[in-house]
C-alpha cells in the first residue's frame, strides 16, 4: 500500500510539472508578449513598443523560457522577488505570482475565493449523492417496470440539455419570473458572518448542480446495481433468508458503489477546481469565475495558479478513489 501511494504521488508530481509547464509555454509563445497585459494595465494608454521592452526586461521575459519557469517553480517552494512597478515585492512561499489585473498576490486571492468554491462543491456533491444514488437503487430494484423506464427516459432527456442553459433557466424562472423570496439573495455570503444567508444564497446553485448532476449518478448506480443483484453472492444471501433490505443495501450497494465512487471523485475535484457556469450565473465569486476573468484578461499568474490547483485536486481525488476501492471491494488489491 505504501509503495503504491509513493508511486502515485511521484506520478502526480510529474503531471503537475507538465501542466504548469504547458500553461507557461502557451503564454510565453503566444501571439503577443506575456508582458503586454501587465504593461497595458500599468499605463493609462495602450503600451508603446518602447515601454513594452522595459516591462519585458523588468519582468524577465527577455530571458530564456526555462530560466523564468525555473524561477516560478522555485517561488512555489521558497518564495521570490517580483517587480511589476518600480519597486520589487517579496512574495512568500508558496508564491504563485502577482495578478496583473489587481496587483495582489495570487495565493492571497485564491485563499479568499476558496471558501466560496468549497461551499459550492460540498453542497453540489451532497445533492449529487442525495438524489442520484437512492433513485438509481430504486430503479434497479424495479428493473423493467413502467416507473423505471419513465425515470430513465426523463433523466436522459434532462442530461441532454447543456448545463449552462439548465442553470440559467433555473435562475431566471425562480428569481426573475416567479420571484421566489427564498431564492432572491443568490450569491456567496461567508458562513461565519451569517449562516442563514450562506445557506439561502447557495441553495439554488446547489439544487441546479444536484438535479442536473444526479442524472449520471442515477444511471451509473442503476447499471451497477442491476449487475450486482445478478451476482452469485446475492443469490446466496437471498437463499440464506437475509432480509431484502440487507441484501440490497449491505451486499449489493457496496459492490455497486465502486464505479460511482470513481465518478464522484472526479466530479468533486472538478467542482473544487471551479464551477465556471455556476459561479457566473449565481453571482458567486469563486475560483471558477476568477479563472474565467483571468483568461479574458490574459493574466498569466492567475491562469497558471488555477490550472495547477485544478490538476492538484484531480490527482488527489484519483488517489483517494483508488484507496477507497480496497475498502469497498475486498477483491481489489493495490500494488
Amino acid at each position: 500500500m505504501f509503495a503504491y501511494i509513493v508511486k502515485r504521488l511521484l506520478a502526480g508530481v510529474v503531471v503537475l510539472a507538465l501542466v504548469s509547464a504547458g500553461i507557461f509555454l502557451l503564454f510565453w509563445f503566444g501571439p503577443e508578449s506575456p508582458a503586454r497585459p501587465i504593461c497595458d494595465q500599468q499605463t493609462s494608454n495602450r503600451c508603446s513598443p518602447e515601454r513594452l521592452k522595459v516591462y519585458e526586461e523588468r519582468l524577465g521575459y527577455n530571458n530564456p523560457v526555462y530560466v523564468e519557469y525555473g524561477k516560478w517553480v522555485k517561488g512555489i517552494f521558497v518564495g521570490r522577488e517580483i517587480q511589476l512597478g518600480t519597486q520589487p515585492r517579496h512574495c512568500e512561499a508558496p508564491c504563485l505570482g502577482i495578478s496583473s489585473r489587481t496587483n495582489n498576490f495570487v495565493s492571497d486571492e485564491m485563499v479568499e475565493r476558496l471558501p466560496a468554491t468549497l461551499s459550492v462543491a460540498l453542497g453540489g456533491a451532497f445533492f449529487y449523492l442525495l438524489f442520484g444514488v437512492p433513485i438509481g437503487v430504486a430503479a434497479a430494484r424495479r428493473r423493467g417496470s413502467v416507473a423505471d423506464k419513465a425515470l430513465v427516459a426523463s433523466f436522459l432527456t434532462l442530461s441532454s440539455i447543456p448545463y449552462y442553459l439548465f442553470a440559467l433557466l433555473t435562475w431566471l424562472y425562480l428569481t426573475v419570473i416567479f420571484e421566489v423570496p427564498f431564492f432572491s439573495n443568490t450569491g456567496y455570503h461567508p458562513f461565519t458572518d451569517n449562516p442563514v444567508s450562506w445557506f439561502t444564497g447557495l441553495f439554488l446553485a446547489w439544487m441546479a448542480l444536484g438535479v442536473f448532476g444526479c442524472t449520471q449518478y442515477t444511471r451509473y448506480t442503476r447499471g451497477a446495481m442491476v449487475e450486482a443483484l445478478n451476482e452469485d453472492y446475492i443469490r446466496t444471501a437471498k437463499a440464506k433468508g437475509l432480509p431484502p433490505r440487507t441484501v440490497v443495501y449491505r451486499h449489493g450497494l457496496r459492490a455497486a458503489l465502486v464505479p460511482v465512487v470513481t465518478i464522484f471523485g472526479i466530479d468533486f475535484a472538478t467542482l473544487l477546481a471551479g464551477t465556471i457556469f455556476t459561479e457566473r450565473i449565481f453571482e458567486i465569486d469563486g475560483i471558477g469565475f476568477w479563472s474565467l476573468e483571468a483568461v479574458r484578461a490574459r493574466d498569466l499568474a492567475v491562469v497558471s495558479a488555477t490550472a495547477l490547483f485544478g490538476a492538484t485536486m484531480l490527482i488527489v481525488a484519483n488517489l483517494i478513489v483508488d484507496l477507497l476501492y480496497s475498502v469497498l471491494d475486498p477483491r481489489v488489491r493495490l500494488t
